[in-house]
């Protein structure tokens, strides 16, 4: 990242709750086309998420604590603040002095965008704002948000105008927080009610729905040049598992995500 940092335009999508378990199932089942395609080997990367709910999630990732490989390790991170006794900076790190990543990478350049999704993006209170405060730049609407359809269309749609707006020699961090996994969900199966409520299989056509329409996000984010990317989820969620339900709680379902990290080329999609 040492080398990728200044050299490349970056993306972060958070697909906020996703379960490690449905994001697997789908991929191998072959349900993921535009995803897998992207995926190294096609196969998602378990990983451990380093919060339960997305406000404490985000805080960390955006210091640079990606979710983390489910293996022992120390394993080095893409990004780390400076400090001293890190034990996962390595060589290939890409260290920032600011006191979080967002900053750091618009000291070194970068216009930094936020498109929202879930409320910890909505920018409607004070705690709404922490988050996209971060950013030069931050967007959100109810087109955005977690009881909409249609919200990541509406995200995409989005960050092609930004994308397209900027002048070509500006480096982009884009982060992008997918809402569609995360309650309510059960209105992308066709069948699913209002009343039954969200269960593992809305779970899973909402990934597949959002897979639908990722591949736009993709051409637009590498429309001017290499773009690295990060596709993961901040956390899980319970569908009754061992009797759990929800997040923001110490089960596996909840603990255990999907991650993947991969170049997308300029005029590959």
């Amino acid at each position: 990242m040492s080398q990728v940092v200044g050299r490349d335009d970056l993306l972060l999508v958070t697909l906020d709750t996703l379960r490690f378990d449905v994001a697997a199932e789908l991929a191998g089942a072959g349900r993921l086309p535009n995803l897998a395609a992207h995926l190294p080997g096609g196969r998602w990367e378990e990983r451990h998420a380093p919060g339960s709910f997305t406000y404490a999630s985000h805080h960390s990732m955006f210091a640079g604590f990606l979710p983390t490989p489910a293996a022992p390790g120390p394993h080095p991170r893409l990004f780390a603040a400076r400090f001293e006794g890190s034990e996962s900076t390595a060589d290939r790190t890409y260290v920032f002095d600011a006191p979080d990543l967002v900053s750091g990478l618009a000291d070194a350049g970068y216009r930094t965008v936020c498109i929202g999704g879930v409320g910890f993006f909505n920018k409607r209170g004070a705690l709404g704002s922490v988050l996209p405060g971060m950013f030069q730049e931050s967007h959100w609407e109810p087109e955005f948000g977690v009881a909409s359809p249609t919200s990541f269309e509406a995200q995409v749609a989005r960050a092609e105008r930004v994308v397209a707006e900027l002048p070509a020699g500006q480096r982009l961090f884009l982060f992008v927080n997918v809402p569609s996994l995360h309650q309510p969900n059960w209105f992308h199966l066709p069948g699913a009610t209002r009343e039954a409520g969200d269960s593992r299989a809305t779970h899973a056509a909402a990934l597949e729905y959002v897979d639908r329409h990722i591949g736009r996000l993709f051409a637009a984010a590498s429309s001017r040049r290499r773009c690295f990317t990060i596709v993961c989820s901040d956390h899980g969620t319970a569908y009754g598992d061992d009797g759990w339900t929800g997040h923001r709680l110490g089960h596996e379902s909840v603990w255990t995500v999907p991650y993947a990290h991969f170049f997308l080329e300029p005029g590959a999609h």
